[in-house]
């Protein structure tokens, strides 16, 4: 449908659709992208941001509640006016413009995903000490932003 609506404006072939992949295969994908567009109304969290975010793709998100719990704009992504699509292609076209100039943001949102989500140094450790704190009869520390886990494979 959107393609008929485009007509020839479209060059098909930089546009890939790839259909369902094995997930090394879209890592390896996230590993080659510019950027990593992630637009959600307020909802949970996807695995995709994060997934993006470990393997250094530049994040542009939505200025939405769950975005910015993990995306700090100007520091380790983009965000934009969930409702301006305009804002969102200025910022994709900027981004893919000069991604060298956006090398620091991407840096920083691998820190981010490591740091925060690691699931064998930071999410599995807290998941058990979660686990034995009930088990004990006690009430849990939970942490102030808890999410999905970066597996391992994530990790280089």
């Amino acid at each position: 449908m959107l393609l008929a609506e485009l007509g020839g404006r479209l060059d098909l072939g930089r546009v890939h659709f790839t259909g369902k992949v094995p997930h090394p295969t879209l890592l390896g994908l996230l590993s080659l992208s510019q950027a990593h567009v992630y637009l959600t109304f307020p909802f949970v969290l996807s695995w995709s941001m994060l997934e993006s975010m470990a393997m250094g793709c530049l994040v542009i998100g939505s200025a939405t509640a769950p975005v910015q719990e993990v995306i700090e704009h100007g520091r380790n992504g983009l965000l934009v006016d969930f409702f301006s699509p305009e804002a969102l292609a200025e910022t994709v076209v900027r981004a893919l413009a000069d991604p060298a100039a956006h090398a620091p943001l991407r840096a920083a949102a691998r820190r981010t995903a490591v740091e925060r989500y690691d699931l064998n140094a930071v999410c599995l450790p807290q998941h058990l000490a979660l686990i034995d704190a009930v088990a004990a009869g006690q009430r849990p520390d939970l942490p102030a932003a808890a999410g999905p886990a970066v597996h391992p494979s994530m990790i280089k």
